[in-house]
């Protein structure tokens, strides 16, 4: 049913819908609404996973030890974004709604997860 075509074309799909909203709202001199890097966050995933579906599909003891390796480093970078994003926002240098820092995490995180993931089928 998946393929690396379908992970690349849904990848690519998000990449222009994030690419519109960036670009809709610089026209306007705006931020860009903050599902917008969701969007860019999900084009990542599916280039990641676009790479990573041969390796995946085998479902083997080397992709198990990624996934938990890559969890695990994710699981501490997600805690330094959250004091990052913490002090930037007590200390007056951000000005962020609960909803964007919400979404400004979750895009990070999903970052971080398949990225890490691609790093380390680079090492093992």
């Amino acid at each position: 049913m998946y393929s690396r075509i379908a992970y690349l074309i849904v990848g690519i799909m998000f990449i222009f819908m994030s690419g519109i909203e960036i670009m809709s709202s610089m026209m306007v001199k705006e931020m860009p609404p903050s599902q917008s890097y969701i969007f860019f966050a999900l084009a990542i995933m599916g280039f990641c996973l676009s790479y990573l579906f041969p390796q995946f599909k085998q479902n083997d003891e080397r992709t198990k030890l990624i996934r938990q390796k890559g969890m695990y480093i994710s699981y501490f970078a997600i805690l330094i974004y959250c004091l990052i994003l913490s002090f930037l926002i007590e200390s007056g240098f951000l000005d962020l709604s609960a909803m964007q820092v919400l979404d400004i995490i979750v895009s990070l995180m999903i970052i971080t997860v398949f990225l890490s993931w691609v790093v380390l089928s680079k090492i093992y």
